[in-house]
């Protein structure tokens, strides 16, 4: 780290020193790549047919085709682009970004859509565009790139590379001209060419000795011989530590959600008895629930907080979130009985059966935070689509009903949001729940069944209303990652709020990727499917994550063919990503070469570690089938991680509660009879009742599942 950080200060000494020569930066009409938004639609990503498109037309990601008319000469990743750098010998620029990204926008209507700084470009760099959702193995390796070597990572990500893809500077976001003393991006181009052009030799030696640096970061660190519960105890002692007792939520402000911190800790709850950190979990969710980070109209939550008090949020909508969030919900209210809980499940998947679904099965993968003020307007505003004036309000409600809402959601006429150093928020107002319903009941003596009723009213006139807005833009691929995650979520609500139609939806979505996603000859996924094109070979969060889902699915249905498969890609998921030497999964098959690193993920982020993820179903088959052979495989890659886990077990909640599941036997629940009798949904409807996170259930019916598992299961 040391040694890459040296590097990177001599490089940003050099661009901070160097004086912006030849042609000034010309400020241009950015080139229009958003859709035409139509009343009461979701628009996709579909570019306006400006200027000359370059070759990202040709791509199916909403990302890349934002791009599809700069004139940047942009290339998709891939060996064009690489043959390209190395005909022309030129050094490679590349962008990573996603499509609901807030300053990759930015980054795009200031630089990349600007005539000068593109020509710049061009005549210097092979420039490569990359949706970081589509390419996580790439988008992995050049992050931590820039986070060893900066100690912070974000995007846009703005990297540069040699010709053999070895990266010897990168940053983040750059404005077009040098501000609060970071460099322009006009500044940098030039300063990087001149480098390259003058000093060749000492840039590639940094990159070597930086890519060698990385490779040698890629191993787990020493595992000490601490004890199970010492692990686990050291890991609620990390959460007590930094709970929020007030607001709930752990550490400071920005508040992401990060659900594995409550699933952890809920599963931390049932082991040892210990109420404080059920209570933790509770406090947490329904602050979330109260704040501005849950749509108080449409439901679903938005990306993160930018406070403490989850009131402002960044009003992006992610499809992992809803569907992890959904999960903690549910959990919770198994728990708790809070039917508020219950409620703030429904009302997200709400939002994504109505917003997020492809009518064909399966759904989206996001919302993007900015939107039009109007359709009359060509300027952008994040929130836009989500926040009110009071006279707006007031305007569209009757009188008593007015009085209600902008009391219970914290209206004002000045707007609510405080801290607005750009008056972004200026007269506008972002929903939160304000007061309990029994305190405005009082201040307008009225009953609370009277205060619910003007509430629920003004909901659905203004969610009316807002349906008339111009609508963020829908990244509109569907990841089967993503997906798995989702189906996970419709089968467990299924579960514990007994609806049917959430049933269907996950049974619906499965079947999708099955037909679009799924090669049954070779075992294999792909990762995205959009616009009739399934594309990119599944990485190991996409294996993992549809594994779980269909493992829920069987779980919910006693349908045997989600079993089956689960247990298919599950021997395939063992045969490409297994690391025989270390233990653990890779995140990818290591076959595209054009990838440096072959990387294992080692967090459980915004998104569960896949290897987390991978250990816990190969355990659940395991204990399913009591197959020792699987679940001492499992027990080694639980102590390959024991290391990390030792010294940071906050990193990895997921993998906390696998170590202590590979370790202790779990509830095997087998339900002898036919899957469609009374006496068999009755007692799966007892189970479902229960938080019980460390079940297993099977249908002993005599199916061909049954016949695979007979033998072990003796």
């Amino acid at each position: 780290i040391t040694l890459c950080r040296t590097i990177l200060m001599l490089w940003s000494g050099l661009l901070l020193s160097c004086q912006t020569s030849g042609n000034s930066t010309v400020s241009r009409e950015s080139v229009q790549t958003l859709p035409t938004r139509q009343s009461g639609e979701v628009a996709s990503h579909q570019p306006a047919e400006k200027g000359k498109a370059n070759r990202l037309i040709h791509e199916k990601s909403p990302y890349l085709l934002q791009h599809a008319y700069n004139p940047v000469n942009w290339y998709p990743w891939g060996e064009q682009a690489f043959q390209q750098a190395r005909k022309e010998d030129k050094p490679i620029f590349l962008s990573i970004g996603y499509s609901t990204c807030h300053w990759c926008h930015v980054m795009e209507r200031e630089s990349f859509s600007n005539l000068d700084i593109a020509a710049i470009m061009n005549e210097h760099f092979v420039c490569i565009k990359v949706d970081r959702e589509e390419r996580p193995d790439v988008d992995s390796v050049y992050m931590a790139f820039v986070q060893t070597t900066t100690g912070r990572g974000g995007w846009p990500m703005s990297v540069f590379l040699t010709n053999d893809l070895k990266p010897f500077y990168g940053g983040t976001y750059f404005p077009p001209q040098q501000r609060a003393g970071r460099p322009g991006f006009p500044q940098v181009l030039r300063t990087i060419h001149q480098q390259w052009s003058d000093h060749r030799e000492k840039i590639l030696d940094s990159a070597d000795r930086i890519t060698a640096h990385l490779k040698g970061l890629q191993g787990l660190p020493s595992r000490k011989e601490a004890s199970l519960p010492e692990t686990l105890d050291k890991g609620y002692q990390w959460y007590l530590r930094n709970f929020d007792e007030k607001l709930g939520g752990f550490g400071s402000a920005p508040r992401f959600p990060r659900p594995v911190n409550l699933q952890f800790l809920l599963y931390y709850s049932r082991l040892k008895s210990q109420d404080k950190a059920s209570e933790m979990v509770l406090q947490t969710l329904r602050g979330m629930a109260r704040g501005g980070m849950n749509d108080h109209l449409g439901g679903g939550f938005h990306r993160y907080s930018t406070d403490e008090r989850w009131f402002l949020p960044h009003f992006e909508k992610m499809l992992y979130d809803q569907a992890q969030l959904v999960v903690a919900y549910l959990e919770a209210y198994q728990i708790s009985g809070d039917p508020v809980l219950a409620a703030v499940a429904r009302e997200t998947l709400e939002y994504v059966l109505r917003d997020m679904a492809n009518p064909e099965g399966g759904f989206y993968s996001a919302e993007d935070a900015d939107s039009l003020l109007g359709f009359d307007s060509e300027e952008e505003a994040e929130g836009a689509f989500y926040v009110w004036s009071e006279e707006e309000i007031r305007r569209h409600l009757d009188e008593k009903s007015a009085q209600v809402f902008v009391r219970l959601f914290g209206v004002k006429p000045e707007g609510n949001v405080a801290r607005d150093p750009f008056s972004e928020f200026k007269n506008k107002n972002v929903l939160y729940q304000a007061r309990p319903l029994e305190k405005v009941a009082a201040e307008l003596s009225i009953p609370v069944a009277e205060v619910r009723e003007h509430r629920e009213r003004a909901r659905r006139i203004l969610f009316q209303l807002r349906g008339k807005r111009p609508r963020p833009l829908r990244d509109d691929k569907l990841l089967t990652s993503w997906n798995g995650l989702m189906i996970s979520a419709l089968a467990k609500a299924s579960q514990v709020l007994e609806d049917g139609r959430y049933l269907e939806e996950a049974r619906k979505a499965a079947r999708f990727i099955r037909i679009n996603l799924y090669d049954a000859e070779s075992g294999t996924l792909q990762r995205r499917y959009r616009a009739g094109e399934a594309r990119i070979p599944g990485f190991l969060d996409d294996y993992a994550f549809l594994i779980q889902g269909l493992i829920d699915l069987y779980e919910t249905s006693l349908e045997e063919e989600w079993l089956l498969w689960s247990m298919d890609l599950a021997e395939h998921l063992q045969n490409s990503f297994w690391d025989e030497s270390e233990a653990g999964f890779f995140s990818t098959t290591g076959q595209d070469k054009s990838v440096l690193l072959r990387m294992k993920d080692r967090y459980d982020g915004a998104e569960p570690s896949p290897n987390s993820v991978a250990l816990l179903n190969l355990i659940r088959l395991g204990n399913l089938g009591g197959e020792e052979r699987l679940l001492e495989k499992m027990r080694r890659s639980a102590r390959a991680f024991s290391g990390l886990l030792e010294q940071a077990p906050q990193a990895m909640p997921l993998m906390l509660v696998a170590l202590s599941r590979v370790e202790s036997k779990p509830k095997q629940i087998f339900l002898a009879g036919q899957r469609e009798a009374a006496d068999t949904t009755a007692l799966l409807k007892e189970v479902h009742r229960r938080y019980l996170p460390h079940r297993v259930v099977f249908l002993a019916d005599g199916g061909r599942a049954h016949k695979r598992l007979a033998s072990r299961i003796e």
